[in-house]
């Protein structure tokens, strides 16, 4: 009996056969009718026979359990929650974007790509304009066409497994179109939520005595986020795809031709997204988009620009945490009229004293805000903001909202100039501005509480440890109650775990949760570790640099060791890493110095796994060299040609020293290249490292 005979025969007559047939039938339709409804709105059945489809796989399945395909349209929603989120490595790094604000940094952005690429300013670069959608980033795995995996942008290298939530979401297809599949594909987009569908929700909520959802951004986040799939199955989510990772084919000559592709797979594109041949057509879309912004069924922060020629792409890469052949171009802030009630000191973990304006509460760009950044000192000087003052408040997306300016005609008759402290508000210490600087610090250090709970909060905080659970509230509230007082305390509040249960807000499960997140996170990659120290000017980056550099914890500690003498060679190998100069040597000897700061790594090195670092995995003859570029280069720019030695692996240094393993050579080389011959050293012409890298 074929498929289509099947499908006539009642459920408790099916044999084992028939209903293998019949649940490959039904697989195949419900498919069919999830495409034509929800990419292209053209739905073929009526509700009540698209839900009798999907009823009639359901009973099969249940009569037949062992015949479940992995592409069932049940499993889409109706799974048990999970008890926790696995965590997946990207296998392509999810960055994040550099951000354009005026017309004249887009124009610097094309300049820019023509500058890297050694390109005259005549030369045309044509890039792909589309809307940036304020949702969810998220990574889809695909083998052989099917759906296998789905994860979170989490920090970029390390995300949440999300696959059984993102499975539930019905305009994302299963199973991919086409003849033309990689067998590995991981597409990238972003999980939203429609404007009309998060006022439904909310409503709903709140007749069911809920809490409503702040903005369409903050409820698909969390639905997706949801441990039970049906939870996120009944809510209206969708999906943007716009990106590729991990691809076991090229992905085509032109990003524009890459989107033509994933329509062809079965996803939606954003129907504003736009070939621009240069930089005045791209902000006449911009200006198109903002225009309709309001009219838009989602919402949208911006206009993202990206290099159309894939080679060119190749070429640019990344710098940091963001791909220079592309830019999000964000819309203008919004702002609002409010009154400066109290301006209060805060002090951060470097000591640094930052003024901050206690507002009248406001909305803005639909957030309350009732705080807002001063700066720094000379910032209240230059504006003259005083206590008092109606001020114009600016939000700019995730930016800190700040004071723009003071509306002096509504200023209180008597009121004076603030007068910033020059002594800590919080232990009273003296605070310092040394020269060239325009921040004021305490000069406590660790003796000063407000520094030890900075630097606590940014140890867990989301780049660095991230534990789930342990916000600033908590640590505030568990510094106060002296159950931690330094990083590796954290780790021993299971020892605390009774004292934790009987404090408000805190349960026997919530208890439990914690201790389960802070044993999760026992193990952690070095460049996250050093950043999580909050050592002075060490980001992500320059973390990152060191860990690459010194390869383990034991190796920085040792070189950083031998460093303090500023005549030695590893302080000229420290200053040999490009991005680290004189200043950012001294914060980081000083911090590697403190006795105190020695006894907190000794502490955390018994408490934790730290990982040695983890070179890029793609084979390359310079992964792990020390590569120095000297002289002019002819068919690339000396950016671009660290970019590319950066991208295969190799450590790029600014002088020549005994362990540079090669030294470019070009044009009019100097004493770099006199440095190396007097060393001994291999050095190469252009032409020799264009043939070893392509090896």
């Amino acid at each position: 009996m074929t498929a289509k005979d099947a499908s006539k025969v009642p459920i408790e007559d099916l044999t084992a056969a028939q209903a293998k047939a019949e649940l490959a039938r039904l697989a195949e339709e419900i498919a069919r009718h999830d495409r034509l409804y929800y990419q292209e709105d053209m739905p073929q059945i009526s509700d009540a026979a698209y839900d009798a489809l999907r009823q009639r796989n359901e009973a099969i399945e249940a009569r037949f359990p062992e015949l479940i395909r992995l592409d069932s349209p049940s499993r889409r929603v109706g799974i048990a929650p999970a008890k926790g989120f696995a965590q997946v490595r990207h296998s392509v790094a999810m960055l994040s974007l550099a951000n354009a604000f005026h017309d004249e940094d887009v124009h610097e952005f094309f300049a820019r790509v023509r500058r890297f690429l050694g390109l005259d300013s005549a030369d045309p670069v044509e890039v792909v304009a589309e809307p940036k959608i304020d949702g969810l980033s998220a990574s889809l795995r695909y083998e052989d066409g099917r759906f296998v995996q789905g994860a979170t942008r989490g920090d970029g290298r390390v995300g949440e497994d999300i696959t059984r939530n993102l499975a539930t979401i019905r305009d994302l297809p299963i199973r991919l179109q086409g003849d033309d599949l990689p067998k590995v594909v991981e597409v990238r987009g972003e999980v939203y939520m429609r404007r009309e569908d998060f006022f439904a929700m909310n409503a709903e909520r709140e007749e069911a005595g809920e809490p409503p959802f702040a903005n369409p951004r903050n409820a698909g986040a969390g639905s997706v986020r949801q441990l039970d799939p049906t939870i996120t199955a009944a809510r209206p989510l969708h999906f943007f795809a716009y990106a590729w990772g991990e691809m076991s084919e090229p992905a085509g000559d032109s990003y524009w031709h890459f989107l033509d592709r994933l329509k062809g797979w079965g996803f939606q594109v954003n129907p504003y997204a736009r070939l621009c041949s240069d930089a005045e057509a791209a902000l006449t879309l911009y200006r198109e988009v903002m225009g309709a912004r309001a009219e838009l069924p989602y919402d949208i922060d911006g206009v993202v620009y990206k290099v159309n020629r894939l080679d060119w792409q190749d070429r640019l890469g990344f710098v940091s945490r963001a791909p220079r052949w592309a830019v999000a171009h964000k819309f203008p802030a919004e702002r609002a009229l409010t009154v400066l009630e109290k301006i209060t000191i805060q002090v951060g973990r470097t000591g640094a004293l930052t003024p901050v304006a206690n507002l009248q509460p406001v909305t803005v760009g639909g957030v309350v805000v009732s705080r807002a950044t001063l700066h720094n000192e000379d910032e209240i000087a230059r504006k003259d903001i005083r206590e008092g003052d109606t001020v114009v408040i600016q939000r700019a997306g995730d930016v800190i909202p700040q004071v723009v300016e003071v509306i002096e005609d509504k200023r209180p008759k008597g009121s004076k100039p603030f007068v910033f402290p020059e002594r800590c508000p919080v232990c009273d210490s003296q605070a310092v501005r040394e020269a060239g600087e325009a921040v004021r610090r305490c000069t406590g250090g660790l003796i000063c509480p407000a520094q030890r709970l900075e630097r606590l909060k940014h140890f867990v905080s989301r780049n660095a440890f991230d534990i789930e659970g342990l916000g600033a509230k908590h640590i505030e509230a568990f510094l106060e109650d002296g159950l931690i007082a330094t990083p590796g305390d954290i780790f021993r509040l299971r020892d605390h775990a009774a004292d934790i249960e009987g404090r408000e807000g805190w349960g026997a499960q919530s208890v439990e949760n914690l201790v389960a997140a802070i044993e999760d996170r026992r193990r952690i990659a070095l460049e996250r570790f050093v950043y999580a120290l909050g050592i002075r000017q060490v980001g992500e980056a320059t973390a990152r640099l060191l860990a690459a550099q010194y390869g383990s914890l034991e190796g920085l500690r040792s070189a950083m060791d031998a460093a303090q003498d500023r005549d030695g060679e590893a302080y000229a190998e420290l200053l040999n890493i490009d991005g680290v100069g004189p200043s950012v040597a001294d914060d980081l000897l000083g911090f590697f110095a403190e006795a105190h700061n020695r006894e907190i790594l000794d502490d955390l090195a018994n408490e934790l796994e730290i990982e040695d670092f983890e070179a890029p995995e793609a084979a390359s003859p310079i992964s792990g060299k020390t590569v120095v570029f000297t002289g002019g280069l002819d068919t690339m720019t000396r950016s671009e040609a660290k970019a590319r030695a950066e991208a295969l692996g190799a450590k790029v240094a600014g002088s020549v020293s005994k362990k540079t393993d090669y030294v470019v050579v070009g044009a009019d080389a100097g004493s770099k290249a006199k440095k190396a011959a007097e060393l001994g050293l291999a050095t190469l012409t252009e032409e020799e490292w264009l043939a070893l890298i392509a090896g």
